[in-house]
């Protein structure tokens, strides 16, 4: 039998040789490994590219383990939950009632059960006439705890089996027609478009799926789970921080109802998949899309330009939002809404509030924290806006970035009656910020890119992929940042916003979604010759070759229709305003 030299790279940086002969899996070769890992491994690193753990050493090679823990590791251990779910849904209700995973809520997905009542022929002619979530709409099926206590007993039960979870390589045509059969139709019409011939479908105990990415080699190790029931349907939690250990569900009924309206949206323009939408393009329906999506989105902004400018006691509209989120230009375009609403908008960034950078705290790697609220000065912002507030004219601070110092230039500002300040900065929600401002003259905005479409009806579509991929087709056109490094500093930017945005998001007057339903198709054509100018030796490798995956689902649609006042033109250019 051949034998095989692996050097396997440990967490430590330690390198150890081992021999692996051509009958082993990477999952025999970590199960040697596995005490130097405080977490679960489920994925390896073989030559720089990401393996399953069934997979054999067909080779010499380099080896290191990506664990439950790591970011791949938990997207894998993700998915295989969700076919684990799959599993005992078919187990306590039989084949009539389908898993729909909606959108990821917390540290979890929020589902809902459908129940099938047509036959597959009559399922293909409604969804024809109608939109995918108008027919689920109809037949979605409550949940009650007993539903799910059904449920969780029946995946812990498989996770004990420790079933093997298989892996088979199909015809996309194959594939095409047999999720077609099963009524999946979303998914039926994802692999319409793709222009592999081959597709990785996988089975649990009968079970099959198509899935985006990698899975665990079986169930024994999905040992992490809980369900809790949650408005119509039900919560699927995952470990967070902790591998081994579940999340608990923090409410967040304001970003829910947001998601929600956005499905209305969806519904109505008649998008809300990956494969509905390259219908739609490929129907030539594009611009159609593009138009009624912009449309709406005004309609939106109008009206909460108006529900703003109708009391008279509000003076500061503070907007705050994770990367790339388009607040520039939302802010911009609910100025211009305010000024046909008879106010008088005065835009405001918090970085002009920035302390001079000498006294700006610092992470421990002694690199400046320009992202804690202590680097701004809360003390002098409070002060300006109070005295705003009594009608005095104020100096208003410019901040040099090349100088680190705050600046006067003689940029003198009075509140009137119909004045409003327009106010852009991460910490706009955090009472802190704002602790000597009177409630009453406060109107927060939380603004993100809250996708309401999903790859398939398994497989949501993740909102902070869509803010990456805008970030790096901005930074590479404004910054000279290529997509290199902006996935590396990636992890950093979203630790800010777990720290300084997210946990305040609740306390938001109003959610506003800044996710365009055809965008990802536009921003394909940009982002795509950025990611693969990411070498294969270069750690953000992988991450690239995800998203192109992803995006290489998408029809391409042209830039050329786009109005110049989309948010999108904050990210491909062409925009109208100063951003």
């Amino acid at each position: 039998m051949q034998e095989y030299s692996v050097k396997v790279t440990l967490p430590d940086g330690q390198v150890m040789a081992v021999t692996a002969s051509e009958s082993d899996t990477l999952e025999a070769v970590a199960d040697r490994f596995k005490d130097y890992y405080e977490d679960d491994i489920i994925l390896g690193i073989v030559n720089g590219r990401l393996r399953e753990l069934n997979k054999k050493i067909k080779s010499d090679c380099e080896l290191s383990f990506v664990t439950t823990a790591d970011r791949d590791g938990r997207r894998t251990y993700r998915r295989s939950v969700v076919l684990l779910l799959q599993r005992a849904i078919y187990d306590v209700y039989g084949s009539m009632t389908q898993l729909h995973v909606m959108h990821s809520l917390g540290e979890g997905y929020y589902c809902q059960l459908e129940k099938a009542v047509e036959c597959a022929d009559s399922q293909q002619e409604k969804y024809n006439e109608d939109t995918d979530q108008g027919s689920r709409e109809n037949s979605e099926k409550s949940v009650t705890e007993h539903d799910i206590d059904r449920i969780v007993c029946s995946m812990y039960t498989f996770v004990e089996k420790d079933l093997t979870i298989t892996k088979h390589s199909a015809k996309t045509q194959y594939a095409e027609q047999l999720f077609k059969e099963k009524g999946l139709h979303d998914k039926e019409r994802l692999l319409h478009y793709r222009r592999s011939s081959r597709v990785n479908l996988y089975e649990l105990d009968g079970v099959v799926d198509y899935f985006y990415g990698f899975m665990a080699p079986s169930t024994g190790m999905l040992k992490y789970f809980d369900i809790v029931p949650y408005e119509s349907g039900f919560v699927l939690l995952f470990p967070g921080a902790h591998s081994r250990s579940v999340e608990p569900l923090v409410t967040s009924n304001k970003l829910f109802h947001t998601l929600d309206d956005s499905r209305e949206w969806s519904k109505m323009l008649g998008i809300g998949t990956i494969g509905s939408l390259n219908d739609a393009i490929a129907a030539g329906r594009g611009q159609e899309i593009m138009l009624l999506q912009e449309a709406l989105m005004e309609q939106k902004i109008g009206n909460l330009a108006a529900q703003i400018a109708s009391d008279d006691k509000k003076k500061f509209v503070m907007i705050a939002g994770p990367s790339s989120s388009g607040k520039t230009s939302f802010a911009n375009r609910l100025s211009i809404q305010l000024i046909a609403k008879g106010r008088k908008p005065h835009p405001l960034s918090l970085d002009d509030y920035y302390v001079d950078r000498e006294l700006c705290p610092k992470h421990p790697d002694g690199s400046f924290d320009f992202e804690c609220l202590e680097s701004i000065d809360v003390k002098l912002f409070n002060e300006d806006m109070n005295r705003l507030l009594k009608g005095e004219a104020v100096d208003m601070p410019s901040f040099n970035f090349k100088t680190g110092k705050r600046e006067y230039r003689g940029r003198k500002l009075t509140l009137g009656a119909d004045d409003i300040l327009v106010i852009e900065g991460i910490h706009g929600l955090n009472d802190r910020l704002s602790q000597l401002i009177p409630p009453e003259h406060k109107f927060k905005i939380y603004i993100s890119a809250l996708t309401q479409l999903n790859i398939d009806e398994h497989n949501p579509l993740s909102t902070t992929d869509e803010r990456l991929i805008r970030r790096i087709v901005r930074d590479a056109r404004t910054r000279g940042t290529n997509a290199m490094e902006t996935i590396a500093m990636w992890p950093s930017v979203r630790k800010g916003e777990r720290e300084n945005i997210f946990p305040f998001q609740e306390q938001a007057d109003v959610m506003f979604n800044s996710a365009l339903v055809y965008e990802l198709a536009v921003l394909k054509v940009y982002a795509e010759p950025l990611l693969f100018g990411i070498e294969r030796d270069c750690p953000e490798y992988l991450e690239a070759k995800r998203l192109l995956k992803l995006l290489d689902y998408f029809l391409p649609m042209p830039a050329d229709g786009i109005p110049n006042n989309s948010l999108l033109r904050e990210f491909v250019g062409g925009s109208c305003f100063n951003v």
